[in-house]
């Protein structure tokens, strides 16, 4: 049976974050208020109480009108398409300075990013509605020796490797593959498009080379670990 101690050091649950969140703003002098929308204005009503919560006074009738007007344009401030993201990442450092190339595949609607400084590691990034995605290939499912052990590892430690999520994709071939990805709003700055490239890139080879010895032994002699990219990193 735990001791006291013991049960003062157990993680608190969010009900008790949300609890302190509220006393606090209690404690600012700011009121709960009803309201009864449409579901799809939930993010524009929470930009709207952030504008209210910082108005020394209360806006008047007059210009309540421009207070969710800027609400709205941040709400919904223009979105990247794969022409326009290709034409900006040609501006920056990663192409400048021949770091990657970008290739638009008109026919999926994906971007093809090669990072020369990973050994040619290819991404794939596509936009689907509000949602960014950029993903690369770990490895086949097939050359993974126990797949339910990996699993559980990939649970564990995939929170190591920053803005990226492991998981598992079924491909034209027909075959299931490990990809690592990380996912972006369609709003995103173009620095914050540009870090998740990066980063995704660094994050498959360290993650490649974290979990190769979840390989068949076949896998591993064929070399499938680029050793020199190691010096890159």
């Amino acid at each position: 049976m735990p001791t006291k101690k013991a049960a003062s050091n157990q993680p608190k649950s969010s009900a008790h974050y949300q609890r302190e969140f509220r006393k606090r703003l209690r404690e600012q002098g700011l009121v709960k208020k009803e309201a009864w929308i449409i579901p799809e204005n939930g993010k524009l009503l929470s930009l709207v109480e952030k504008e209210l919560r910082l108005h020394i006074e209360p806006p008047t009738l007059g210009n309540a009108g421009q207070l969710v007007g800027d609400a709205m344009l941040s709400h919904n401030p223009p979105s990247w398409t794969i022409e326009k993201l290709y034409e900006a990442l040609l501006t920056t450092d990663l192409a400048t300075s021949e770091l990657a190339t970008f290739t638009v595949l008109n026919e999926d609607n994906t971007l093809e990013v090669t990072l020369h400084e990973l050994g040619d590691l290819p991404l794939l990034l596509t936009i689907a509605g509000q949602q960014m995605l950029v993903e690369a290939v770990l490895w086949a499912v097939t050359d993974v020796n126990d797949t339910a052990e990996f699993d559980a590892a990939i649970l564990r430690t995939h929170k190591y490797f920053p803005l990226s999520t492991i998981g598992v994709e079924t491909f034209s071939d027909g075959n299931d593959y490990y990809t690592v990805f990380g996912a972006l709003s369609t709003n995103s700055l173009l620095a914050n498009i540009v870090l998740e490239i990066e980063t995704l890139g660094v994050n498959v080879i360290q993650a490649a080379n974290a979990y190769s010895h979840f390989l068949k032994d076949c896998i591993k002699k064929e070399g499938f670990l680029i050793d020199d990219i190691e010096s890159a990193l």
